[in-house]
């Protein structure tokens, strides 16, 4: 009798031990999922930055140019806020579900990598 109940005791001992153990490998699966994901988006995050200086930059000067040809400045911001404002309709309208489509397929894929 004695020698089944120490191998129900070392029985129950390594089954905590391997619950602890595996849910270990499961934070540090999730850490390395999430360390992955977050680091493949910080290369997206300064193009973007960059990319949106620059257009910043050239919207900016194309207002400064379209308000000095119609004499008046701030119808050149107009004019390019109104530009702006019809490509995020045409964006919205048409290709909303696309973009969304593709970054979820960028995260699921970076994710199960």
């Amino acid at each position: 009798m004695n020698d089944n109940t120490n191998h129900l005791e070392l029985l129950l001992d390594n089954a905590v031990d391997y619950g602890k153990t595996s849910f270990e490998l499961l934070k540090l699966k999730a850490l390395d999922k999430t360390s992955e994901l977050l680091s493949s988006f910080l290369p997206l995050i300064i193009m973007f930055g960059l990319l949106a200086s620059f257009i910043f930059f050239v919207s900016f000067g194309i207002a400064l140019f379209l308000g000095k040809y119609f004499c008046n400045i701030y119808c050149g911001f107009f004019i390019v806020a109104g530009f702006y404002f019809l490509l995020a309709i045409v964006i919205a309208v048409f290709f909303y579900k696309m973009l969304k489509r593709c970054f979820c397929n960028y995260i699921i894929k970076h994710s199960l990598n």
